[in-house]
């Protein structure tokens, strides 16, 4: 008796025991007056003859094709495989494995060696001036005369 009132005082075993009474489902077999539905016995099953070919009627087409399912099925299959397949997976390896299409390896090697090259003439890396100054010709002040220079 004293482990029944033990076992009384754990909650976690009174929360299983309210838990599993709570969920426990009861069934009634007997008839009911207030039932409606009725099974008609009465009816006649056609059964299609074993040579005859069943039309799936939750048949909903994919768009291909509206009066045959297996037509519209196929093209869907291939539709799917030349999409994901082919344009998809054998498009990103193409695009993962194609050479520098930017040129960015390109442009660093001649920047590289344009920087070799400067260092062994004994120029500066980077020249402040974008043209040669001596190669510009400027009209003198007589050419120029009364002309507004804004610069």
């Amino acid at each position: 008796m004293s482990l029944v009132s033990r076992l009384n005082k754990l909650t976690s075993i009174r929360n299983a025991i309210i838990l599993t009474q709570r969920n426990a489902r009861l069934i009634s077999t007997s008839p009911k007056k207030s039932d409606t539905a009725t099974i008609s016995t009465t009816e006649k099953v056609t059964q299609p003859l074993s040579g005859a070919k069943t039309e799936n009627k939750n048949w909903v087409s994919w768009g291909w094709d509206y009066t045959s399912e297996k037509t519209d099925r196929d093209y869907m299959n291939s539709s799917f495989f030349f999409s994901v397949t082919l344009c998809l997976i054998f498009g990103s390896f193409y695009l993962a494995y194609t050479p520098d299409n930017l040129l960015r390896d390109w442009s660093q090697r001649e920047a590289f060696l344009e920087l070799r090259r400067r260092e062994a003439a004994g120029l500066e890396p980077i020249s402040s001036d974008y043209v040669d100054p001596a190669l510009i010709e400027l009209p003198s002040e007589e050419d120029l005369g009364d002309t507004e220079i804004i610069i």
